[in-house]
């Protein structure tokens, strides 16, 4: 029998379906899903042992205050207690609410809140004990002469280094799609006019710690997952300076409209690139003629906006 649908929060219901491979269906999540209001669903295709789940990390980027994240099940989000009070944590702090349909976890009511406080609990005990059997082992592995740690890492086993290499590679994944909203719009601005030297100086400029070389890697792994278009990989062309110049104003305009003449000029000076005439010091009507060059319209404000 389908549900009524859910009293929501001021927010958006926002839905996650999710099976574990291409030949399961999530039709019957999604009508259960819609039945509960939510007109926006997100669905994934992957294990839930594994935590690579670009689908949900994009949808949890997304999330805003008051929106409502729901799963028909807990075992569709996550398949351990860490992992879930971790995503719900996420939420928390994007001041979003979570919300299973078939388990008594709402995030939006009391009753709710104290099963997730009961849940934590669990899990720390849970931890706890780990802790404790851990250490025990070792300490009796160590008296029967045996040495700690994995015994497959330790003879160099193909099968086991590439089980690590595999799991390093997924949190290296998931940890660049969580931070790519600040340096993604400025890579799809610039790239691939600027040498990835320019783009990561530019970032550098803008608060944000990357080298070239490293952001070449993280925009190539992102590629390779379809998170990131290839064309923006391909080799920058060979300009002239003032042909360079104009296109790296004109990039830098617009990855963030808010600049001024001057705001622009700062960047440059702080990316060390000097300006095309004698002294140090960029001057707004020399941005403001590269911006004419390159075909950006004039009409950016000199000065920037008084706070």
């Amino acid at each position: 029998m389908a549900k009524s649908p859910l009293p929501s929060p001021a927010g958006r219901l926002i839905g996650y379906a999710r099976v574990s491979t291409d030949d399961q269906s999530t039709d019957a999540q999604l009508s259960e899903l819609r039945a509960a209001g939510c007109a926006e669903i997100v669905q994934e295709h992957a294990s839930g042992a594994s935590r690579a789940r670009p689908a949900l990390i994009r949808l949890l980027n997304n999330v805003q205050p008051g929106d409502t994240l729901v799963v028909v099940r807990l075992d569709r989000l996550a398949r351990s207690v860490s992992h879930l009070l971790t995503i719900i944590e996420e939420l928390d702090q994007r001041r979003g609410h979570f919300r299973s349909l078939r388990d008594p976890i709402d995030t939006t009511t009391p009753q709710g809140r104290f099963s997730l406080q009961v849940l934590g609990a669990v899990a720390e005990l849970e931890r706890s004990l780990i802790s404790e059997r851990t250490k025990a082992g070792i300490q009796a592995a160590k008296a029967r002469g045996r040495k700690p740690g994995n015994p497959g890492v330790r003879s160099r086993d193909p099968k086991m280094l590439r089980k690590i290499a595999s799991a390093r590679d997924a949190t290296y994944l998931n940890a660049l799609i969580k931070e790519s909203e600040p340096w993604i719009p400025t890579v799809r601005a610039l790239r691939p006019r600027h040498t990835w030297r320019q783009v990561a100086s530019y970032l550098r400029s803008r608060g944000l710690d990357w080298t070239h070389d490293r952001l070449q890697r993280a925009a190539n792994r992102l590629a390779k997952e379809g998170l990131l278009d290839k064309a923006l990989l391909k080799r920058a062309p060979n300009h002239r300076r003032d042909t360079s110049l104009a296109t790296l104003v004109a990039g830098i305009a617009a990855a963030d409209p808010d600049l001024s003449l001057r705001d622009i000029g700062d960047v440059l000076t702080k990316m060390g690139v000097r300006p095309p005439r004698l002294g140090d010091k960029w001057q707004a009507s020399s941005i403001k003629h590269l911006l004419e060059k390159s075909g950006v319209s004039s009409g950016v404000r000199i000065e920037p906006p008084s706070s």
